[in-house]
C-alpha cells in the first residue's frame, strides 16, 4: 500500500462530506485529492485519470469561483436539475473526449485499461463541470463512473481507492437524493427583500 493512496483516500473522504453536503469547502479539497492522485495514477498506469486531474484543479478553481458568486438576490448559485437543453451538448462532448482519450491511450501508451480508463475519464469531464454549475444529476453520472473505477482500481490491485470508489457510489444514491430534496427547500424558501 502506498502512503500517497491512503492520504488520498482519506483526502477523498473528506472530499465525498463537503460534496454531499453542498458544502463549497468541497472546493480546496478537490485541490488537494488530484495533487495526491496525480502520483498514485502514474505508478499504476492509469495516464488518462493522471492527466485529467490536471482539469480537476483547473475546474475546481472554476467551481469555487461559480459557488462563490451571489446571484442578483444576494443569494449564491441554486442547486437545479440539469437543463434539458445542455444534454446534448453535454453528451456529445464526453462521447469526443472518450474517443479523443481512447485513441491517445491505445496508441501512445502501455496503459491495460485504455477503455475503461477513457469511459470514466470522459464521464468524469462531464460530472465535475456539473458538480461546479451545482446540477444534481452529476451524482448519477458520479455513480456510473465510481463503480467502474472502483472495477478498474482492484483489477489494478489500487484496493484502498476501489474501497474509497465503492463507498462514492453508495454516497452518490444518497447525494442524489439529498440535493433534490435540497432543491424543493430552495424552492420553498422565499426571496428576501429588495
Amino acid at each position: 500500500m502506498n502512503l500517497l493512496e491512503i492520504a488520498g483516500v482519506v483526502t477523498g473522504l473528506l472530499y465525498l462530506w463537503f460534496e454531499y453536503r453542498a458544502s463549497i469547502w468541497l472546493w480546496p479539497v478537490s485541490v488537494v485529492m488530484p495533487a495526491l492522485y496525480l502520483f498514485v495514477y502514474y505508478e499504476s498506469g492509469f495516464y488518462a485519470d493522471m492527466a485529467i486531474n490536471g482539469y480537476y484543479l483547473i475546474a475546481s478553481a472554476y467551481g469555487w469561483i461559480s459557488w462563490s458568486r451571489r446571484r442578483n438576490d444576494a443569494r449564491p448559485l441554486p442547486i437545479s436539475r440539469t437543463p434539458r437543453r445542455l444534454l446534448l451538448p453535454l453528451g456529445l462532448v464526453t462521447a469526443l473526449c472518450f474517443a479523443a482519450t481512447a485513441v491517445l491511450l491505445v496508441r501512445y501508451t502501455d496503459s491495460t485499461v485504455p477503455y475503461g480508463d477513457s469511459f470514466t475519464t470522459a464521464l468524469s469531464v462531464a460530472a465535475l463541470w456539473m458538480l461546479s454549475r451545482k446540477y444534481a444529476e452529476q451524482w448519477l453520472v458520479w455513480i456510473v463512473v465510481d463503480a467502474v473505477s472502483a472495477g478498474l482500481y482492484f483489477y489494478k490491485g489500487l484496493y484502498p481507492t476501489g474501497g474509497l470508489y465503492l463507498l462514492y457510489a453508495i454516497v452518490a444514491v444518497a447525494g442524489y437524493f439529498k440535493w433534490l430534496k435540497l432543491i424543493r427547500q430552495d424552492e420553498q424558501t422565499p426571496l428576501p427583500d429588495a
